[in-house]
């Protein structure tokens, strides 16, 4: 993870990774937050946006997966891998709950955390479904 980036970009990185982790473990939200909070380095993070994008992403995962599932390119929700998921999540969310977010800046930041944890190329699949999923939560 890089250091000196804005504490909003900052704070979607440890939420991919912490939202990762609960997809693999399926442990209990404060524990997973805990356990983050205290083994990573939080210096330069938003606090307050990481902890909003952690519990609203997995208090909202049922309907984040319902708004995407139909945009996944003939994928299913069970084949996305663990940090394609966790970023599409992160991303529907923010397109859903936080209006304040342009939802350009929602799709860069998307990329961005893409080509950071996942695998090569997953950028342009994120890109496809994202710009489907978009106009149909936001008048873009």
């Amino acid at each position: 993870m890089t250091t000196n980036v804005n504490p909003r970009r900052r704070a979607r990185e440890c939420a991919v990774q912490a939202i990762y982790s609960w997809q693999v473990s399926k442990n209990d939200l404060s524990e997973i937050e805990a356990s983050f909070m205290a083994e990573q380095d939080m210096k330069g993070v938003d606090k307050k946006y990481f902890r909003e994008l952690l519990h609203g992403v997995i208090s909202h995962s049922s309907e984040l997966d319902t708004k995407m599932e139909s945009f996944l390119n003939e994928r299913s929700l069970d084949e996305l891998g663990f940090v394609e998921h966790a970023i599409l999540r992160i991303a529907v969310y923010e397109l859903l709950k936080r209006e304040d977010v342009p939802y350009k800046v929602v799709i860069n930041e998307a990329i961005d955390l893409t080509k950071t944890f996942g695998a090569e190329d997953s950028h342009k699949f994120i890109n496809g479904v994202l710009d489907k999923v978009a106009p149909t939560i936001r008048t873009c």
